[in-house]
């Protein structure tokens, strides 16, 4: 649970206007995510046991995975419905899937779904839940919406030290503006990255069959002025603005030097940066009766 110092409200309304804005600089460094990331679409398909037919709900979709992936596995009698808080994540999920009739994407928040009781046979997310105010709750409102014995299957981050694609550049940048620790139990990248708290709290959710088991992300970019691109697409508007009071710009060369100086330790003799990051995936069973 997030300290009392957390406005929830405001986390939300935040969180949405970070991923709007990120939205059209991500696609430019989609394919480099999308790369590392499809070992892990694949695991969460095979762990959720997606086949011809279903009806399937991907949370936290981004710019459509793995919804796209499973609306290739369910064909046209299955039904794949992706949700985002983000609207224009949704938009560019939603030129992505045109033709696809099996395929359609919302704006939604998993902790205030309002789909009908057993409206799916799978639940999906592949590094959407982490910013759940109340983890417990959106497990519960998961478990209503899929059918009795109807499986989760997710992907979230481990600790930041495990996640160097996500973590390293937020470090320097974080370091270079001095900025405090995030709350205690504040919602975010790593906040759900210990696996017992994260079983228990599926259980405590009416989940059975819990499954935590840790799989590394295969990321690989092409050099460190790579990995400085991609930082500079996903860091929010607000970092940003920070950088450019304090250093008189939002490029200031030094920062994102040392950025780029962060992942040498990962760089491969022909110059490409290998980022391998822990995520864990879950994988429980919905309530019967």
């Amino acid at each position: 649970m997030a300290s009392a110092e957390f406005d929830p409200v405001n986390f939300k309304h935040l969180q949405r206007a970070n991923w709007n804005a990120i939205s059209a600089g991500w696609m430019s460094c989609a394919a480099d995510f999308d790369t590392g990331g499809a070992p892990v679409t694949a695991k969460l398909l095979e762990l959720a046991g997606v086949r011809p037919g279903q009806r399937v709900l991907d949370v936290g979709t981004g710019t459509g995975e793995p919804a796209l992936s499973a609306a290739a596995i369910v064909g046209a009698s299955g039904a794949v419905t992706g949700i985002d808080l983000a609207p224009d994540m949704i938009s560019r999920a939603r030129d992505r899937a045109r033709g696809k009739g099996n395929l359609e994407f919302v704006v939604g928040d998993v902790e205030s779904l309002d789909f009908p009781a057993a409206s799916f046979d799978a639940v999906l997310s592949r590094w959407g839940l982490m910013f759940a105010v109340d983890r417990v709750e959106m497990f519960r409102s998961l478990a209503r919406v899929l059918v009795p014995g109807g499986l989760l299957a997710a992907a979230v981050w481990a600790g930041p030290a495990d996640v160097p694609m996500m973590s390293l550049g937020f470090q320097v940048i974080a370091r270079r503006l001095e900025l405090p620790p995030a709350p205690p139990g504040a919602p975010g990248p790593f906040s759900m990255s210990d696996p017992d708290t994260v079983g228990a709290e599926l259980a405590k959710a009416g989940f059975g069959d819990v499954e935590v088991t840790v799989f590394r992300v295969p990321f690989v970019l092409e050099s460190p002025r790579r990995f400085i691109e991609f930082n500079k697409v996903v860091i929010p508007p607000g970092l940003k603005t920070m950088l450019r009071e304090r250093f008189g710009s939002a490029d200031d060369p030094e920062t994102w030097a040392a950025v780029g100086e962060a992942v040498e330790p990962y760089r491969r003799p022909e110059g490409t940066v290998a980022l391998p990051s822990k995520a864990l995936l879950l994988r429980a069973v919905a309530p019967i009766g």
